[in-house]
């Protein structure tokens, strides 16, 4: 089964994170909600306030196939700083697992040097944070094992990219089908 580690920090976009999982759990990986910020109760950026399944510092990323970051502020800045964060994004990209950031959180790959010469997008207007890589204006980009998204709007072909990249392409559409999404 895909194992899947989606990070949570106070001030992350709740409706990135929480579609994401969702679909992720519906396509039937294993997914947990690590929280950032010390404690399993954590604030999104519009104030609604979830339960994450752990925190960073009890979770064993070795085991995980997929790390998906959310974006939101200041949650993106939190995860830019942590160093448990920098530590997971290395340890999954160094090993060709999956390492997925929508919104402003590509800018942590790329200020982390994770998008040279990759295929990448971000939240309108912060592109200059996507250092290194080949910049361009699409919902979802898949280069290598870097899987990029720019915002709410772009959350469930985020997710199915994901499904694809991990279950096949089959098994994406399968989904899309089944929440009644069409691209």
């Amino acid at each position: 089964m895909t194992r899947v580690a989606l990070l949570f920090a106070t001030g992350t976009e709740e409706c990135e994170a929480l579609n994401v999982a969702d679909i992720l759990r519906r396509a039937g990986m294993d997914l947990s909600i690590v929280s950032i910020s010390g404690d399993k109760k954590v604030t999104g950026s519009h104030d609604i306030t979830i339960i994450a399944d752990e925190i960073i510092e009890d979770h064993d990323f070795s085991a995980d196939d997929v790390l998906v970051i959310p974006g939101g502020m200041p949650g993106t800045r939190y995860m830019q700083e942590h160093e448990l964060v920098k530590k997971a994004i290395k340890e999954l990209y160094d090993s060709d697992r999956f390492v997925c950031a929508i919104c402003a959180a590509p800018t942590i790959l790329g200020k982390g040097g994770y998008l040279k010469d990759k295929d990448a997008c971000v939240y309108p207007g912060l592109e200059d944070g996507l250092v290194g890589a080949k910049v361009n204006f699409k919902p979802v980009n898949r280069d290598g094992n870097v899987i990029t998204s720019r915002g709410l709007g772009t959350a469930i072909p985020f997710a199915l990219e994901i499904i694809s990249a991990v279950q096949g392409s089959e098994k994406a559409s399968e989904m899309a089908e089944k929440i009644v999404f069409k691209a």
